[in-house]
C-alpha cells in the first residue's frame, strides 16, 4: 500500500522563502486575474531572457485549428545552429489552469531547455504554442489545439527544422494533462490524424493533472495506506494550487457541468487502464511533494512503469505546485530544469522499462 506523505514537507527553502512573499491581490475577476498573471509571467520570462537571447534563434509561426482559428507558436533553436539542420523537436505546452499564459511568458522555460541541451552537445528545436484559454473557451477547445499544433508541427516538420521521428511532447500542470492526453490518444489510435503522424517518442510530465478532481481517486483510492495521506487531503490547503484553486480553475472550463466527464478519457487520462497504457512512450515525471496533484502524477508513473513503460520519475521534496517561478531562490529550481530538459534526452535513448522506482532527492 501507498503512502508518499514523505515529500510533503515543507523544505526548509520554503520555510525561509515562505514569509518574504508578497500577498496576492484578492477580490479579482477571472479576467483581472489573468491579466494580472500574465504579466508577472511575461515580466519574469524578459528577466530570464536577458541570460539566454543571444544564445537563442526564435521565429513565430500561426498554426491553423480545426474550428478556423489561429495560435500563436514559436521556435527556439541553439544560435549558431543554422535553422535548415533537423534537430529534435520538444513540443511545449505551458501551465496555468487553462487561464494563464501567454506566448512570450513561456520564452525562458523554453530558452532553458535550449541552452542546456546545446552545452551538452544534445541539442533540439522547442515548439512553443499558445493554445486557447479560459473563460472565453471551454473543454475540449485547449485539447483541440494542443492535437492541432502536434498535427501542424508535423505537417511542417521542414520548415521548423525538425525531425519527424524524434519529437518528445511535453507540458507543465494543465499542458501535462493535454500533453497526457495527446499521448494516449495517439497510442490508442482514437484520432486518424494523430496515428498518421509518426509515433511520439517521449513525453515529459512536470506537476502533472491528470483527471477531473471528482473521479481521479475512485479507480486508485485504495492503493493508499489511508484515505487521510491522500495529497488531496495533505495538500488541500498548499501555496499556490490549494484545492480552491483546483476547483475555481476547473469551474471556468466548464468540465463539472459534463454528465459524461466520468467516462471521458480525454479528459481523465490518469484512469487509463492497463490496457491503454501498454503503448505509451517513455515518460518522465517531475512531481511536487507538497502538491494535491502529487499523489495522481505518483500513480500515473505507477501505472505506466507496472505495464511496460519506460518511465523516469522525479519529486521536488517540500515544495509547492509551480515553485519553479521563485528561480535560484529555492534549490528545487536547478532540479526542475534538469528533468526537463534531461527527460528529453532519456526520451530520446529508446530507454527500457523497470521496476517502478521515485527519484526522490529532487
Amino acid at each position: 500500500m501507498a503512502d508518499f506523505s514523505e515529500y510533503t514537507g515543507p523544505s526548509a527553502d520554503w520555510v525561509a522563502l515562505a514569509p518574504t512573499l508578497p500577498t496576492p491581490p484578492k477580490d479579482l475577476s477571472a479576467l483581472e486575474m489573468r491579466d494580472f498573471v500574465n504579466k508577472n509571467r511575461e515580466e519574469l520570462a524578459a528577466k530570464g531572457m536577458e541570460s539566454l537571447k543571444s544564445q537563442v534563434q526564435m521565429q513565430d509561426f500561426s498554426v491553423h485549428t480545426r474550428d478556423g482559428a489561429t495560435l500563436e507558436a514559436r521556435t527556439y533553436r541553439p544560435a549558431g545552429v543554422p535553422a535548415t539542420e533537423p534537430l529534435p523537436v520538444y513540443i511545449h505546452f505551458h501551465g496555468g489552469g487553462f487561464l494563464f499564459g501567454t506566448l512570450s511568458s513561456e520564452d525562458a522555460i523554453c530558452s532553458r531547455i535550449v541552452v542546456s541541451r546545446a552545452s551538452k552537445n544534445k541539442p533540439v528545436v522547442v515548439f512553443n504554442v499558445n493554445y486557447r484559454h479560459t473563460p472565453e473557451h471551454l473543454y475540449p477547445t485547449a485539447w483541440n489545439d494542443t492535437e492541432d499544433a502536434f498535427v501542424w508541427v508535423h505537417e511542417h516538420i521542414a520548415e521548423i527544422g525538425g525531425i519527424a521521428d524524434q519529437v518528445v511532447v511535453g507540458g507543465i500542470s494543465a499542458g501535462a494533462w493535454m500533453t497526457a492526453s495527446l499521448a494516449l490518444a495517439q497510442a490508442n489510435g482514437q484520432d486518424e490524424r494523430l496515428a498518421a503522424c509518426p509515433k511520439i517518442r517521449g513525453q515529459v510530465l512536470m506537476i502533472p493533472c491528470l483527471a477531473h478532481t471528482d473521479y481521479y481517486y475512485a479507480p486508485r483510492q485504495t492503493l493508499l495506506c489511508s484515505p487521510e495521506l491522500s495529497s488531496l487531503v495533505q495538500c488541500a490547503e498548499a501555496p499556490i494550487l490549494p484545492m480552491t484553486r483546483i476547483r475555481l480553475f476547473g469551474g471556468l472550463l466548464g468540465i463539472y457541468e459534463l454528465k459524461e466527464s466520468a467516462s471521458d478519457r480525454r479528459m481523465n487520462p490518469g484512469n487509463a487502464t492497463a490496457e491503454e497504457v501498454k503503448g505509451l512512450p517513455p515518460t518522465t515525471f517531475g512531481i511536487a511533494g507538497n502538491d494535491p496533484l502529487r499523489d495522481e502524477g505518483l500513480f500515473y508513473g505507477m501505472l505506466l512503469s507496472d505495464n511496460g513503460v519506460p518511465t523516469n520519475v522525479n519529486v521536488f521534496r517540500g515544495v509547492p505546485h509551480g515553485f519553479r517561478r521563485y528561480g535560484d531562490k529555492l534549490s528545487a529550481s536547478k532540479n526542475w530544469d534538469d528533468v526537463m530538459s534531461e527527460g528529453i534526452t532519456w526520451s530520446l535513448s529508446n530507454p527500457v522499462a523497470s521496476a517502478f522506482e521515485i527519484k526522490p532527492d529532487c
